[in-house]
């Protein structure tokens, strides 16, 4: 066996172990690329042949599932459905004032902290709608239907 099959063979090993420990697909184009440049070495063609086919081989399994690995190492957008409250209204139930950073406002079924958004003192019962969204808090201003709601 002629010491080309070895290094072939060395090739497709060090390449798939790579392929095995890292977390996307970046050496399996080359697996392939190699194992053709095996059976070329297997079969006694020259160097220049084998190379040739390692590289037409690599590049060909690359651009044939290159749309499958974008598809599958694509980052997933999760929804967390935390920014469906922006626009709606919302109940004060704790007075809303920035400067002693103190307030609360209910909103599509949960209480979240509040600020106003326009830095002016918002009395609990007030109805808010909610502009902007920061972290977990929520800013707000006087809804049109500017009465005060009891509790």
């Amino acid at each position: 066996m002629n010491y080309m099959v070895w290094g072939w063979l060395a090739a497709v090993v060090g390449f798939g172990v790579l392929e095995a420990v890292t977390a996307g697909l970046v050496s399996i184009w080359f697996v392939c690329g190699a194992v053709a440049a095996l059976i070329a070495a297997a079969c006694v063609l020259p160097f220049w042949v084998q190379m040739i086919l390692f590289i037409a081989v690599s590049g060909a399994a690359l651009i044939l599932t290159r749309p499958l690995v974008k598809k599958l190492t694509a980052g997933k957008i999760v929804p967390t459905n935390a920014d469906r409250v922006l626009g709606q209204t919302g109940k004060v139930t704790e007075t809303i004032d920035n400067e002693s950073a103190a307030g609360a406002v209910y909103v599509d079924g949960k209480t979240w902290t509040a600020r106003s958004a326009d830095g002016t003192v918002i009395p609990a019962g007030s109805r808010v709608v909610v502009e902007s969204m920061e972290g977990v808090k929520l800013f707000v201003k006087l809804s049109e239907k500017t009465e005060v709601v009891s509790c």
